[in-house]
């Protein structure tokens, strides 16, 4: 039986729609998003999760060297689908030793970059884009500006905005940040079907909330 959805924001239970109320609630945050299990990396979850977003299902690609697509989530539900996305990838780190990726695409106030982040959230805050930009990552052939994010200090954390939508990208560990400053990624929206893309795909990433 797959864990039950918790709340995009910190991960606590969550109350389910009941004949009163078609919203999932947390008792601290209200009503949310239901953050679902993580779906291993694969095909087929790939198909279900661009199938079912409302927002972009982001990639880097091509992959770094020895990285592979690790594990893909989503905040959202059967009637409405999903505003929130998580592309999970891992590879070897720039500097020494292997390291985890999460790639966040969300609606405005859903809170999971937030959330995995290790912030309060539901946005990446104050004094969020002030000053030029820590990393830039391409979306479309355009840079688009990222702007580190003060999260927990195990992990690196930048955050922008692509398409009406916040951007988190979310590295363990905090070092393996500088694949986001240095590494002059390219992300595509894997909801997109005129592109061919054969991601190879590896264990599932344990960065990945309610991961199994």
């Amino acid at each position: 039986m797959r864990a039950a959805s918790v709340c995009p924001r910190c991960f606590g239970q969550l109350r389910a729609p009941s004949a009163w109320s078609s919203a999932w609630r947390c008792g601290t945050h209200g009503d949310v998003l239901p953050l679902r299990p993580a779906l291993r990396p694969s095909q087929a979850s790939l198909e279900a999760v661009r199938r079912n977003s409302r927002v972009p299902v982001w990639l880097p690609w091509p992959l770094p060297p020895g990285w592979l697509v690790a594990g893909f989530a989503e905040a959202g539900d059967d009637r409405r689908g999903a505003g929130a996305s998580v592309v999970a990838v891992a590879g070897p780190s720039v500097l020494h030793g292997p390291a985890d990726l999460l790639i966040v695409a969300e609606e405005p106030g859903v809170g999971l970059g937030a959330g995995l982040a290790g912030i309060d959230g539901p946005d990446p805050g104050a004094g969020f884009g002030e000053g030029p930009p820590h990393a830039k990552i391409e979306i479309l052939g355009h840079p688009t500006p990222l702007w580190c994010v003060d999260g927990v200090p195990d992990r690196a954390v930048y955050a922008g905005e692509a398409l009406g939508n916040w951007l988190w990208t979310i590295a363990w560990p905090a070092e393996a940040g500088c694949l986001i400053a240095l590494a002059q990624l390219s992300l595509r929206d894997l909801r997109d079907h005129d592109q061919e893309l054969d991601p190879p795909y590896g264990a599932m990433s344990p960065r990945l909330p309610l991961a199994e």
